[in-house]
Formats: structure tokens, sequence, C-alpha cells
């Protein structure tokens, strides 16, 4: 479980009080709080890997999957730390996981449920969803949401750059070219006193700029050497019609 925090001391206590019940180990990825994040995370005895600044919740993620997967687990949960997410949910993921072994990732789906979601959020969370579903020629219903399960046999072949919210698509692009299977699961989120540090224009931009590469390249019919390439993992490029080692 990657659990990536900025200055969430205020509910990271009761965060991984509930997860004290639940069947996972917990990497703690702090953000370069400026709060007593970290020191919430140490009382639980769980891992805690501290950004000396705030990097941003991609390059957090990507510092907590390079742990785990390290660590050889077969399967990472990440989740957000501001209490959005109910740890409730993770028995689900997890029964999901094993009743679909072809699955690689597991996206929480919050549009099933979404009472409390602001309206504009919600509204630009149909639109992005929209457009990546198409790319990924796969229904991803909530592709912005960060509650999911990703199979390291995958999460190990990805090259991960994106540093900020972008990560949630960069990620599942990589996947959907990869030839990954994408499923989704309902789940409620809580945003009562959840603080948002989403900034429309910029973060737009990024997203923009993520999706840009991919437009045109997943729905075209699948060329087997090049998913062949994608799928061998890091390190390997097309070269004309044949796949090189780079």
């Amino acid at each position: 479980m990657v659990i990536p925090c900025y200055n969430v001391a205020y509910v990271l206590d009761d965060i991984l009080t509930q997860l004290k019940s639940e069947p996972v180990d917990v990497v703690v990825i702090d953000d370069g709080s400026t709060d007593t994040t970290s020191e919430t995370a140490f009382k639980y005895k769980v891992k805690v890997i501290r950004n000396n600044r705030n990097l941003g919740k991609g390059a957090s993620l990507r510092r907590g999957f390079d742990y785990a997967l390290s660590q050889g687990y077969g399967t990472v949960i990440a989740m957000d730390g501001d209490g959005q997410h109910l740890p409730l949910d993770i028995v689900n993921f997890l029964k999901v996981e094993s009743l679909s072994p072809e699955a690689d990732i597991i996206v929480g789906n919050r549009m099933r449920h979404p009472t409390g979601m602001p309206r504009i959020r919600r509204l630009t969370n149909i639109i992005m969803s929209g457009l990546i579903s198409r790319i990924c020629g796969q229904s991803i219903p909530d592709t912005q949401n960060g509650f999911r399960l990703i199979r390291a046999r995958l999460l190990g072949k990805l090259e991960l750059t994106s540093n900020k919210f972008e990560i949630e698509t960069e990620i599942i692009l990589q996947a959907a070219v990869r030839g990954a299977k994408i499923i989704n699961i309902p789940i409620v989120s809580v945003y009562k006193n959840h603080l948002s540090r989403i900034r429309p224009l910029l973060d737009t931009f990024r997203f923009v700029k993520c999706i840009l590469p991919y437009i045109g390249f997943i729905t075209k019919p699948p060329n087997p050497i090049r998913q062949a390439c994608l799928s061998d993992g890091p390190g390997l490029r097309m070269s004309g019609n044949n796949c090189k080692r780079s």
C-alpha cells in the first residue's frame, strides 16, 4: 500500500488506524510536509520515505512504487493520504484481484456514487475519462482516481516520468499501450473538509501534454512487433519494423 502524503497529519492518524485491520503493508511517502505527517506515520511503525522538499504526487508515487518493487511485492495498491479514500474499500480491491487474474490494473470508480463531488470536478472527470477511454479502447469511467491496484508484472515495465497529478493518466496510457487489461470497481469517496491541491489551468495543461503523444496510437490496429517490444519492458524501442534495445 503506497500512500503519498503532503501536510495530512490531521487525517493520517485515522487512516493508519483503519489500515491496521487490513491485510496490507504500508509505505507512506511524505512529500516534504511541514507538519507532523512523518511523525504521525512513525507512530504506526510503517515504512516512511520522506522527500526533502515538495516534489509532487507523481514523484512521490514513483518513489513508493520503486520501493514496493524492490521488496518483491506482487501487487501494489495506491491510495491518497488526504482522507478522500476509505481503507474499507481495500478488501474489495483484493477480492476482485483474486477473481480477475487477467486484470493488470483495478481502478476505483467514484462516478457510480458521486455524491459530494464538486460539480466542476465531476464534469471535468467525465470529459477526461471519456477521452482517455477512447484513446485506450477500454472503458475507464474514472481515470483521475488515485485509488487503484496495479500488478507488479505491469508496474515494473512502466517508464513513468510525471511528477504531478497527471501521473494517474500516465499510468493508464502506458498500461494500455502495453496491452494491459484495466477493470473498474465502485468506491465511495469522502469530500468533507477535503482541500484539493489541483490547480485547474496548470494541471489541465499537464494533462493535455501527457495524452498528446498517445492520441491515435493505442486505438490503431495492433502491430504485433510493437506490442511485443513494449511488453518486454524498459530499454526496448521500435526501429522500423524491428524491436531493438536502446
